[in-house]
């Protein structure tokens, strides 16, 4: 479990992160999102005792990262997937940790086998692509069998098959009652792979719920219709807290109404449809909407950009 109490961080004149209160809670997966520069790095550096925070407590199973007599066997953690030894291979790099933390050989041989490494492990990790370098870093978060895992963009660089077995492993930690939390700007994989979350914006808590709840308050409806007369619907349909696209033939897409509304609107104009279809919005939906007074840095419209 890590408990974070009025967790602070300032550097100089900026506060990086503001009084940030949560529990990550085993037995599912949660994960930590947040736009570029909200504060997600510095957290997961302070969780670890990385950086010294300004103010606040955040502990891990029950105290102070620092204060684990075995941090291994309570922590594994991927911050930097390449803070490794180019000249050194993933096996060698793996057993150095392992005879420094008293954990045996045989675990080693585990954890090269379990992320797929076992043909690559006796090769310089410096010749690594992104993706085998990702799968040394996730070996090297398991090597203690850590009751809490804290992985930071664990799926960078990693092919589809790399993906789904990142989603499957986190699962399984989750189902075995440990403490999983994962940082990543995949929005449709943390859909797919987390059941909670914790989402912060210019460094204070912005939301803190499960993953259904979060769609469903944060994330507008949305309805797939054709018609015979998208023109005359769509002006039946328009509101202030509405929105209808065309597509140009006989499919309107409507944010803001269900079914039923867009149906009657429909039948009390005699026009006929086509198709009515409830569409799930998108947790990338949801996350844009809720933290969109909170991007620090944005990119300029294709209007205002310059060459």
């Amino acid at each position: 479990m890590i408990e974070a109490r009025e967790l602070t961080k300032r550097y100089g004149d900026k506060l990086a992160v503001d009084g940030l209160t949560f529990t990550v809670r085993p037995g599912v997966v949660t994960g930590f999102l947040g736009p570029n520069g909200a504060g997600k790095s510095t957290t997961m550096r302070m969780i670890l005792g990385l950086d010294a925070p300004t103010g606040g407590t955040v502990t891990v199973n029950g105290r102070p990262y620092r204060e684990h007599t075995a941090p291994l066997h309570e922590v594994g953690v991927l911050l930097e997937a390449r803070s490794v030894h180019p000249g050194r291979s993933a096996y060698n790099h793996l057993l150095a940790l392992a005879r420094s933390n008293g954990i045996s050989r045989a675990r080693v041989d585990d954890v090269v086998e379990a992320v797929g490494l076992a043909g690559a492990a006796r090769r310089r990790a410096g010749r690594f692509s992104l993706g085998m370098g990702q799968r040394l870093g996730i070996a090297t978060a398991l090597l203690g069998d850590p009751r809490t895992v804290i992985l930071d963009e664990p799926l960078n660089g990693l092919d589809t098959e790399g993906i789904r077995w990142v989603r499957s492993l986190l699962r399984g930690l989750a189902d075995e009652g440990r403490t999983v939390f994962v940082s990543s700007h995949l929005m449709n994989e943390m859909a797919l792979t987390a059941q909670h979350l914790i989402v912060i914006g210019k460094g204070r808590l912005i939301a803190d719920m499960g993953m259904a709840d979060f769609i469903a308050t944060r994330g507008r409806s949305v309805v797939r219709v054709r018609t015979t007369n998208p023109v005359d619907l769509t002006g039946r349909l328009r509101a202030s807290d509405v929105e209808v696209s065309h597509d140009g033939g006989e499919t309107l897409t409507v944010s803001g109404l269900t079914t039923d509304q867009v149906g009657r609107a429909a039948a009390a104009a005699g026009i006929t449809l086509l198709e009515l279809t409830a569409q799930q919005a998108s947790l990338e939906e949801a996350f844009i909407d809720l933290t969109r007074d909170a991007v620090e840095y944005r990119a300029p419209t294709a209007a205002g950009a310059t060459s």
